[in-house]
This record gives C-alpha cells, structure tokens and sequence, in this order.
C-alpha cells in the first residue's frame, strides 16, 4: 500500500515548512493538493517542503507540485523544495522542470529565501522536558 505523510513542522504567519514523506503519485496526489490547500488557506503563501523523507514522486505527484508553485506564485509567495533526494532531482531534470522550483539543498538554505518578517524560527525550538515536568 502506497502512503503519503504531509507533517507541519514549523509555521509562522505566512510560512510553513512541511515534511512530505512516502509516496507522491496517483493515489495519494488528492490527499496531498487537499493538506496543501489547507495550509495556503490558513495565510501560509510561503511554503516550504522538506523532501527528505519522499521515496517516490511520478508524473501525477510533479503535476501536484508545479500546481502548488503556481498557487503560491498566484498568492506572491513562493514554493521552496528542500532536501531532495537523487530521485527527485533526476525526475526534475528529466522532465525539464528543474527551473520551475527554486530548490535547496537544506531546510535552513530554503528559509534564507523566505522574507524576514514571513520567516519561522528555524531549527524549531524543541520543548524541554525538565521545563514541562516543573509546571506539572
């Protein structure tokens, strides 16, 4: 079975970055435009995808994307990919569509490009398990 996992992991006003991990095809290409939709609706015009974790992306999950790149452009924001593995860049340059994404090779490179009053704080603060067991 095919999976697709789409993980907020930092936001700010009008930036998201978002882990997309499994697969990008066919059958998970309506769950993925319907997470992305929600994120843009919610302010976000910025979006960042961390690709790590994305083992698999045809032709339908390039057609996601492209969709999405022309949404943000739509909203003046911007698509930044980030992390994306040999895979993903061969389908890229494959397909000749390596000059439609701005890409990065980390999370950090990709929020360099986001303006400074739209950026998250990047890494995300991880939560102190002391702190949080004293206010218990």
């Amino acid at each position: 079975m095919r999976s697709l996992a789409v993980t907020a992991i930092v936001q700010a006003e009008e930036c998201a970055v978002l882990r997309v991990s499994g697969e990008l095809d066919l059958r998970t290409e309506q769950a993925f435009l319907a997470e992305a939709r929600e994120v843009v609706s919610a302010g976000h015009r910025y979006l960042v995808l961390d690709l790590t974790a994305l083992r698999f992306c045809d032709s339908r999950g390039l057609s996601c994307l492209l969709a999405l790149e022309w949404l943000c452009r739509r909203l003046e924001g911007r698509l930044l990919l980030a992390s994306l593995g040999v895979r993903m860049l061969r389908l890229l340059v494959g397909t000749q569509s390596l000059g439609v994404f701005s890409c990065y090779p980390t999370v950090g490179h990709a929020l360099t490009a986001v303006p400074d009053a739209s950026r998250p704080a990047w890494p995300p603060a991880v939560a102190d398990p002391v702190a949080e067991a004293d206010d218990i």
